[in-house]
């Protein structure tokens, strides 16, 4: 598969959550406490990822790469030849046209049921 459903290994993760605590720690040293006034964002919970805003180039890139990932998957569908779509068609036709002659008989009799009822 392409870097879309690409899983991390343990080692990425370990190093991931390490670059997020410098990063943390480094914002903490360059004066955004709560006592100067920064508001900031609490942490998502491991394992949760936060939607990025539109990043041009990037957004692309993936982008591209998903319609890539759907032709390769359109090339491995099986198809249905002509006789099995117009055979299938036919099949869906005829079942439409016993439930609304069913459908249409149901209601002509009761609506003369209410009729003599009412009337």
């Amino acid at each position: 598969m392409g870097k879309l459903l690409k899983k991390k290994s343990p080692e990425q993760k370990k190093k991931a959550r390490e670059k997020a605590e410098v990063r943390k720690d480094d914002g903490e040293k360059q004066g955004a406490s709560p006592a100067s006034g920064a508001v900031s964002k609490p942490a998502p919970p491991p394992g949760v990822t936060v939607r990025q805003p539109f990043k041009g180039p990037r957004f692309w890139a993936v982008t591209m790469q998903f319609l890539r990932e759907v032709r390769m998957e359109l090339k491995k569908v099986t198809w249905p030849s002509r006789r099995q779509t117009v055979g299938s068609t036919v099949v869906v036709i005829v079942f439409v046209l016993m439930v609304a002659a069913y459908l249409g008989l149901a209601d002509k009799l009761l609506s003369s049921i209410i009729w003599m009822v009412l009337g």
